[in-house]
């Protein structure tokens, strides 16, 4: 099992399963749009199954989309691809896209999607704990991050969030001034105030996330600053940047990300396709940004990058 995704766990009579094919390495990105434009409540990306600890099947490059509604899919799946095919990715990219459905009887959605979360282990230092999990540290100094996995993006089992987390533990300074641009769940921002940041600051286009990333700030303990916004609107300067965004976007906000940053400031770039990751680096180049380390994980790239003195 990789990862599920839940609205807010409510339960309903009939429900339909919706099976799509898709290109395993764009699940979160997928998943999201099934939130947002279907009566989603919640999306297994991939379920495994074991045998004597050796994996025997896997579901992964078919999503499973639980539906309250069994809508017109066909229009919504076609609007959809056409618009991420306007931003630059190929079918290949994509995948088939193919669907069935099942209907199916009430059930405890509430419970059911709670056992598909484990902890995630990001580093030796870095754990992330559904927050009805009992969880023990195993270090002194190990952070430890509570969270309530939902439809807002971060949950702490992406590669692209991993990517973003280790580089907050290897280049972030203790008081350092942070914005996670793009937020989602808030996790970045959470997993940033732990490492000693200062000040840090969220913002997303998306008005439902702005309170997952509240709830989930309280829940951990952490102060940070949370609103609707985008990078061209902000006029702060940052010691420390996180932009965790497809790469079309990222290419597109590169300048805004840039006047966000101090002389000096760091700026971490993740959510890039490994075969896109040229789009992005043209984009540093284009801006005259400094390129400090590229990472990768499961198909994924990151960037850190510095911007001159």
């Amino acid at each position: 099992m990789d990862c599920v995704k839940s609205s807010d766990g409510k339960s309903f009579g009939v429900y339909y399963e919706l099976f799509l094919k898709i290109n395993p390495e764009m699940a979160d990105v997928i998943s999201e749009i099934c939130f947002e434009n279907l009566p989603c409540e919640g999306v297994i990306l991939a379920e495994e199954e074991y045998k004597d600890l050796e994996m025997v099947s896997t579901t992964e490059g078919t999503l499973k989309i639980f539906l309250t509604d069994r809508v017109d899919v066909k229009s919504v799946l076609s609007d959809q691809r056409d618009l991420l095919k306007s931003r630059g990715f190929s079918d290949a990219d994509l995948g088939s896209w193919e669907y069935s459905f099942e209907e199916k009887e009430n059930q405890d959605w509430s419970q059911k999607w709670k056992e598909k979360w484990d902890v995630t282990h990001v580093s030796d230092k870095i754990t992330v704990v559904p927050d009805w999990i009992e969880y023990t540290p195993k270090a002194k100094d190990e952070v430890i991050i509570k969270l309530e996995p939902g439809c807002a993006f971060g949950t702490g089992t992406h590669a692209t969030t991993q990517l973003c987390m280790l580089a907050i533990e290897k280049y972030l300074k203790k008081q350092d001034v942070v914005a996670d641009i793009g937020m989602g769940s808030g996790i970045l921002a959470i997993c940033a105030k732990k490492f000693g940041a200062r000040y840090v600051y969220g913002c997303d286009n998306d008005e439902t996330v702005i309170d997952v990333a509240k709830e989930n700030a309280h829940k951990n303990g952490v102060e940070c600053k949370f609103e609707l916004n985008t990078a061209d609107k902000i006029s702060e300067k940052f010691d420390f940047v996180l932009a965790n965004i497809l790469h079309n976007v990222l290419a597109e906000i590169m300048p805004d990300l840039k006047n966000i940053m101090k002389d000096g400031g760091i700026l971490v770039l993740s959510g890039i396709l490994d075969e896109k990751k040229q789009v992005v680096l043209d984009a540093i180049k284009k801006c005259g940004l400094i390129l400090v380390e590229e990472n990768h994980m499961s198909q994924w790239t990151s960037f850190i990058v510095r911007r001159g003195k």
